[in-house]
């Protein structure tokens, strides 16, 4: 293995740095709101970057574009560098690629529906177990039938093709309720309604484009605009999920690697977990256990420990715990518990060091050799390198149009599809049936003909009676009489096919 630079995060007793052979078993950085966590995701961001590992984090606050800006002067970084001893201290900018799904502040991220498949869409919007049986059928049909589903207008065709045909298709998928296909149709509404429908189309995100570094060897950093995608946080989870779920069934095996091929900073991760259904969950655990062998590694973002599942929680090697405040029991707890999930230090109390923590200290603890974690460290963390802050609307939409993947996702394509499909096969159903009734236009003539005729000269005279014409009045007065009625019903009911024998 080559010799790869470890990644300094600070300084406590020693320097505290971070081994990138044991990066990909993945971390946590946790803290209360304005303890310091945005500025240690972007000094661990620029670490990897630096060592050539692209980086992909969300930018929840939308403060963490800066990265892409050489930061800047200031008393107080002077300080911290001085304090931590950081010879070779230079203020530099990163290559980054900014994304978004909404295409507002980044190149357009799509996904199209198939791939993002039944299980997360019902996540996405909300579905009972009935309706989730509903979606699989959905999806079923579509393979069946060779339909592709690309987006939302594919889902909302296909569903309700397969409601207007819910009979027909009881023997072979089963009862299909018009009530929750009802249901289904409400749910896509709503979210076609907040704009999540742009996310589902084409061209979908190559995930390799995730996967590239810059002409000095320096991996980019994928920043996604979620400031606006906070706001609908089950497209945001559904999204990494979808994200992390995608490349684990890509990525081939690479083993132990000297440093990962790629990183994701996940921020507010209570998300990916918040009312997710056990088996959502499950698969959550699976994909991070399993994951770090395609040498994938992801770090967690949020509040508290207690915020993120046992088990997933128990993978995280490498932890950075910001201050905690204890005000409830509650509060008391999760600080307890938080304590006992690190390698104790003699030196102090981790329980108590966690309520005293200043703004830009943490709790570490990494993977040292032999992936044995190390003593935990009151750590000052170091200052980036790059601007600490948003970047300027300016700033950013340079970076968008000098970015390597300009005009490659930007304009949407929508080709033929299961909504043009079924649509075509829809039409020809019903054009023989439309010939049945006039339109518009046959009727207004057809109602002139009526009037011209009634305006014609009638002949005088009584005219006489044709043969048919008699018969036909036998038989209407034969109709008000019993053995009338009952021949009258033996005539209709042979025309409507409800005759009994």
């Amino acid at each position: 293995m080559a010799d790869v630079k470890n990644i300094l995060i600070g300084k406590g007793d020693s320097l505290v740095t971070l081994q990138p052979k044991y990066a990909n078993r993945h971390g946590l950085i946790a803290g209360a709101t304005g303890t310091g966590k945005t500025i240690t995701l972007q000094v661990l961001a620029e670490g990897f970057s630096r060592i050539g590992v692209p980086v992909f984090l969300a930018d929840v606050k939308g403060d963490l574009s800066g990265i892409s800006q050489q930061g800047t002067e200031h008393p107080k970084v002077t300080e911290r560098v001085d304090a931590i001893g950081i010879d070779d201290f230079a203020f530099d900018d990163n290559t980054c690629v900014f994304w978004d799904l909404l295409g507002d502040k980044g190149h357009p991220i799509r996904a199209t529906i198939s791939d993002m498949g039944p299980t997360l869409l019902s996540q996405l919007l909300g579905l009972n177990e009935t309706q989730t049986g509903i979606m699989t059928v959905v999806f079923r049909f579509a393979d069946d039938e060779g339909l592709l589903l690309l987006d939302l207008k594919d889902l909302t065709t296909t569903l309700k093709f397969i409601g207007d045909n819910a009979k027909q298709f009881k023997s072979e998928y089963g009862n299909i309720s018009s009530a929750s296909v009802g249901a289904i149709q409400r749910r896509l509404l709503e979210l076609e309604e907040s704009g999540a429908d742009e996310f589902f189309g084409e061209p979908q995100l190559d995930l390799w484009d995730l996967m590239r570094v810059d002409s000095n060897g320096r991996g980019n950093i994928n920043i996604l605009s979620a400031d606006k995608l906070m706001m609908q946080p089950k497209l945001y989870a559904t999204f990494l999920l979808w994200l992390i779920s995608e490349l684990f069934e890509d990525l081939p095996e690479v083993g132990d690697q000297d440093k990962p091929r790629l990183v994701f900073f996940f921020d507010e991760a209570h998300l990916l977990f918040e009312d997710a259904p056990k088996a959502l969950v499950e698969k959550v655990e699976m994909v991070v256990r399993l994951i770090r062998s395609k040498g994938v590694g992801i770090y967690f973002i949020t509040q508290s420990p207690l915020d993120i599942p046992e088990d997933v929680l128990g993978q995280l090697g490498n932890r950075v715990q910001h201050a905690l405040r204890a005000f409830t029991p509650k509060d008391k707890k999760a600080v307890r518990a938080t304590a006992q999930t690190m390698r104790e230090n003699p030196a102090f109390d981790s329980e108590e060091a966690i309520m005293q923590l200043g703004v830009g200290e943490a709790l570490v603890s990494t993977l040292e050799d032999g992936g044995i974690p190390s003593v935990v460290q009151r750590t000052m963390v170091r200052p980036p390198v790059s601007r600490i802050g948003p970047a300027t609307e300016t700033e950013r939409n340079n970076a968008i149009k000098s970015s390597p993947f300009a005009g490659r996702y930007d304009q949407e394509v929508d080709r033929e599809s299961a909504h043009e499909k079924l649509k075509s096969r829809v039409e020809k159903i019903e054009a023989p049936k439309l010939t049945q009734f006039p339109t518009a236009a046959q009727q207004a003539e057809k109602q002139h003909s009526q009037a011209s005729a009634a305006r014609a000269p009638k002949p005088r005279g009584r005219q006489r009676q044709t043969v048919t014409e008699a018969l036909a009045k036998s038989v209407v007065r034969s109709i008000g009489s019993s053995v009338g009625r009952q021949i009258g019903r033996g005539i209709l009911g042979g025309i409507l096919g409800t005759r009994r024998r």
